[in-house]
């Protein structure tokens, strides 16, 4: 027994001895960290969050407003016409979309944003308006442009929208500022538009700015009008004793030329304008035809009168009449409309004779000169855009 426990102190004796010279010493993997850096194996490629984009993402381009897209996809140079992009998310959870705008045929100038960011959530829609604007040298013609949209492990489709330019036939542009002298007269008329208008404005004193625009568009598409005016006066001011800002304008539409049956007229003497806001636009043909608009918003100090008239035979006759003298701020708007009311035609051969006596038939030739034959065959023409 003793013999046991001796051997048991010597066996713990120098398992002591043992701990104490490794502590004394440097252990290997010490020695390897002091000595250099530490290496290790890395893989030769950065792990992907995700496998590979997903089709979760889903783009659509349509034409903001109502109507039918072929009614609205048209605009006129210098206008701007605007699309709503919309996209949904079809993943499971929230995701951050990035949409971008390409085109080979549209100069980049012409859109509002090429690259803008949507957040939405899952299963969710989110839209995004995009403005066109075609410029004033724009060809005319069809155009196109892509959207496409991406995020994290999400890709989408690619989606057109597509659109029409329409060249102006005549476009008028005046804008002047200074003191002095002024005097302009213009005269617009189109048998096709059927619209005729005239200026005649003359000032004398100062003003900030005075703009007086028109344009044309025979045959117009859409919901472009045919013929549209903006007018526009910042600060007019009256300098010396006999100084005034006078004018006459006029706008009439013939409903005996398949026109709206509308004139108005504006005539006015004024010592002091702060502002004038003023459009006009006329609907021959188009999604909007037979329709015409005036609205203004005016500040002045004088004489302003408005004479509003629409007469289509044997449907109806109207007319307003309205005089200011002194200091006013007023705000106008006038519609106008001659809308085609013709009854609802039935089918089968009961009715192919009753369809073609409704039917317009051309006016026959009066004379055989050159000259009558051209204004009979243009006439005619004009008859069968209006219907």
């Amino acid at each position: 027994m003793k013999r046991f426990l001796l051997i048991l102190i010597l066996l713990s004796i120098s398992s002591h001895a043992t701990v104490e010279d490794q502590g004394g010493g440097m252990g290997l993997s010490e020695a390897d960290i002091l000595s250099g850096p530490y290496e290790t194996d890395l893989p030769g490629y950065l792990p992907s969050p995700c496998y590979g984009p997903s089709d979760c993402l889903s783009v659509y381009v349509s034409l903001a407003g109502s109507g039918s897209s072929k009614e609205k996809g048209y605009l006129t140079q210098g206008k701007s016409l605007e699309f709503l992009i919309s996209v949904k998310n079809k993943a499971s959870k929230e995701v951050t979309a990035t949409l971008g705008i390409s085109s080979q045929k549209c100069p980049l100038e012409w859109f509002s944003w090429l690259e803008e960011s949507l957040v939405i959530p899952a299963g969710g829609t989110r839209s995004k308006s995009l403005l066109v604007s075609a410029d004033t040298n724009a060809a005319a013609g069809s155009y196109d442009f892509t959207v496409d949209a991406t995020s994290i492990c999400c890709k989408s489709n690619s989606e057109r929208g597509e659109f029409r330019v329409q060249a102006l036939d005549y476009a008028s542009e005046t804008a002047i500022s200074g003191s002095g002298q002024f005097r302009l007269n213009k005269n617009v008329r189109s048998m096709n538009s059927g619209v005729k208008s005239t200026k005649d404005i003359q000032f004398r004193g100062s003003v900030d700015a005075l703009v007086k625009n028109e344009y044309l568009v025979d045959g117009s598409k859409g919901k472009n009008p045919n013929f549209e005016a903006q007018d526009a006066v910042d600060n007019y001011n009256a300098i010396y004793p006999g100084d005034a800002l006078i004018g006459t304008e006029s706008f009439k539409s013939s409903a005996v030329f398949g026109g709206v049956g509308a004139k108005l007229q504006e005539s006015y003497d004024l010592m002091q304008m702060e502002f004038e806001s003023q459009s006009f636009n006329l609907h021959q043909t188009g999604s909007l035809k037979k329709s015409a608009e005036f609205k203004t918003a005016d500040n002045f100090t004088g004489f302003y009168m408005i004479d509003a008239k629409q007469a289509i035979p044997g449907q109806r006759n109207m007319a307003e009449r309205e005089e200011y003298l002194g200091s006013f701020e007023i705000s106008r708007r006038i519609v106008f409309r001659n809308e085609d009311k013709s009854e609802q035609r039935c089918t089968g051969v009961a009715c192919d004779e009753v369809q073609k006596k409704d039917e317009p038939r051309p006016l026959p030739m009066p004379c055989f000169s050159g000259s009558c034959k051209k204004f009979t065959e243009s006439l005619n023409a004009f008859s069968e855009s209006a219907r």
